[in-house]
């Protein structure tokens, strides 16, 4: 794996936009005591090198009406099936993120619906009609405790 170096520069403007990507680059420079340019370049150096990737909006799915969250661990009957298997589970909507995993599962999802209802279908309807998944054990999560972004190498240097 490239170990892909950081300065404290780079750690600084990192924890700032961490905190909010929308912090303008003139106030990430305030904050750095260095130019706009500099900052400009810093984060696309940062974006050129994959460690930033990408800026998006954080949307509370609550507020869109998921209100049921849950983990869902799933057997697949072959590993070989692996990849098939994730194609299509890309193709549903209601999942936000897949992982292959070591343990007990071969893959584990996070799957929001609008209530335990719209989950049983997609339990049922979608993910049991997937060929190459022997079964599925599923998790509902009661409440998000936090959610937060990975740690600086190093430390935080607040």
């Amino acid at each position: 794996m490239e170990n892909l170096r950081i300065d404290s520069l780079d750690k600084k403007i990192l924890e700032i936009l961490m905190e909010e990507a929308r912090t303008p680059f003139l106030e990430v420079a305030r904050r750095c005591g260095v130019s706009g340019a500099t900052i400009h370049q810093r984060v696309k150096s940062l974006e050129r090198r994959g460690i930033i990737q990408g800026t998006c909006y954080e949307v509370d799915p609550r507020k869109l009406g998921y209100r049921t969250c849950a983990y869902i661990g799933i057997y697949l009957e072959e590993a070989r099936l692996y990849e098939q298997v994730v194609e299509q589970l890309r193709e549903i909507p209601e999942i936000t993120q897949c992982h292959y995993t070591t343990g007990v599962y071969s893959i584990f999802i996070k799957v929001y619906t609008y209530d335990n209802e719209h989950l049983k279908k997609v339990l049922s309807d979608k993910l049991q009609a997937i060929q190459g998944i022997a079964r599925t054990e599923t998790f509902i999560s009661l409440e998000e405790s936090f959610n937060r972004q990975v740690a600086l190498p190093g430390g935080m240097s607040k």
